[in-house]
């Protein structure tokens, strides 16, 4: 008689036994996953803000020291300047007044009239170095508005002073006093009334801005 064979039925149940899962596989409690998140997002702005802050303070530390190098340039700068107004301010005064009297007098008693030409026009020599550095490397901007516009006050009127000297040299050069002795004379009348009112302007401003520029360097310590 031939054998037969039965199927195991308790092979084929343990085939179909679902895994039992791990403990370690266990999903994770959503609350820790979203504090570390919070955590990480935290540390991150804090060093991105601690960055940014630091690249600000470098930035900062940059335009005062550009700064108090271009007022240092300044001072130095105004104060040869102011001295060469000075040195001449009352020498164009004086000439002035003995023109003035020249031409007031008739024209058959002008010889008798001194007129003490000894430094002929004698112009003001000034510098107007610190103030084009300034503007070529930007420093200015980081200078205190009002003195900054009292600077720029100075190198407009220097610029017009220099440009009188200019003009009164033209006029020499096209009538010079060998030529047209009277000529020349009006001309050095004409730029030394121009000096007269220039020359204490510049001195006014002179000092107001070397006022300033103390108190800024002053606050840069």
């Amino acid at each position: 008689m031939p054998e037969v064979h039965l199927p195991h039925l308790d092979d084929d149940e343990e085939d179909h036994t679902p895994a039992v899962v791990p403990s370690s596989a266990a999903p994770r409690s959503p609350g820790k996953s979203i504090l570390k998140i919070v955590l990480e997002v935290a540390l991150i702005s804090t060093g991105v803000f601690l960055g940014l802050a630091g690249e600000q303070w470098r930035e900062n530390a940059r335009h005062r020291e550009s700064a108090e190098q271009a007022l240092r340039r300044f001072r130095a700068e105004i104060a040869a300047d102011k001295k060469a107004i000075e040195d001449v301010k009352d020498y164009h005064a004086d000439r002035l007044k003995e023109l003035n009297a020249y031409f007031e007098a008739p024209a058959d008693k002008r010889n008798s009239v001194e007129v003490r030409l000894t430094k002929s026009a004698n112009p003001a020599f000034v510098d107007r170095t610190a103030w084009d550095l300034a503007l070529a490397t930007q420093s200015l901007t980081y200078i205190d508005a009002d003195l900054a516009y009292t600077l720029s006050s100075i190198y407009s009127v220097q610029a017009y002073m220099q440009d009188e000297a200019r003009g009164f040299v033209q006029a020499m050069f096209i009538r010079p006093p060998v030529a047209d002795g009277a000529a020349f004379l009006g001309a050095l009348q004409a730029y030394f009334g121009d000096a007269s009112l220039i020359e204490p302007r510049l001195l006014m401003l002179y000092d107001e801005a070397l006022q300033g520029i103390d108190k800024a360097l002053g606050d840069t310590k």
